[in-house]
């Protein structure tokens, strides 16, 4: 029996993947899939002085259609299904473009706020420009044996299609826009870099075992 590959989304932290990382395992596999190459601008030309800065690279944006359906799991009688539709996996996926919690999430401000209305702030004044402690998810996109990408969520269109008597969706699709992120050599993430570095490594043996598959006819390409 072949095995039946499905694309994924995995939210994870700074470091190492989370024992409970956010994860959205595609109910139904994307029909089309689209690579988009974002070149930086090079000279127009023969006297045209190369205008991109060094550090300027092309990179590669990607968009598909993801959906959803509960129609399944509302005939095996499964609970979070009846209660909520499809509504679990789109807030599953709306939380990976959201700013992540800050330090002690809602219980963090709960107890920062009793502590001010019993006097236990400290005297001292606030700074009048906080630092913000806004963070947002990081997310690999996997698609197959051979593309494990970093990338930041650009564009998300829900379109709920059907409702059930408690109006939660039971249908919907999901238009997503990705871009692929660089690695930063000074950064902490390393499954970032690993990721890329994987993806990478298998590009280019896959561009190798073309330039080996069509040898035959590069040789006839050259005249002498």
């Amino acid at each position: 029996m072949s095995t039946f590959l499905r694309g994924a989304l995995i939210e994870y932290g700074t470091g190492l993947i989370g024992p409970i990382p956010n994860v959205i395992i595609f109910q139904f596999n994307p029909e089309t899939l689209t690579r988009t190459m974002e070149i930086p601008e090079r000279p127009g030309g023969g006297n045209a002085r190369e205008n991109a800065q060094a550090s300027e690279k092309t990179y590669e944006k990607i968009s598909f259609k993801a959906q959803f359906n509960a129609s399944d799991d509302l005939g095996d009688e499964k609970v979070l299904a009846r209660m909520f539709g499809v509504g679990p996996r789109l807030s599953a996926l709306e939380r990976m473009v959201q700013p992540m919690d800050a330090e002690g999430g809602l219980l963090g401000a709960a107890l920062d706020a009793v502590g001010d209305a019993l006097g236990l702030g400290g005297d001292s004044e606030p700074p009048s420009q906080p630092i913000p402690r806004e963070k947002f998810p990081r997310t690999l996109f996997i698609w197959g044996l051979t593309r494990v990408l970093p990338i930041r969520i650009t564009k998300m269109k829900i379109t709920e299609q059907q409702f059930d008597f408690l109006l939660n969706p039971v249908r919907a699709d999901v238009d997503l826009e990705m871009n692929v992120m660089a690695t930063d050599p000074f950064s902490d993430d390393i499954v970032a870099e690993g990721a890329m570095t994987y993806s990478a490594i298998a590009k280019e043996a896959q561009s190798a075992a073309n330039l080996a598959n069509t040898a035959e006819q590069v040789v006839e390409l050259i005249p002498f």
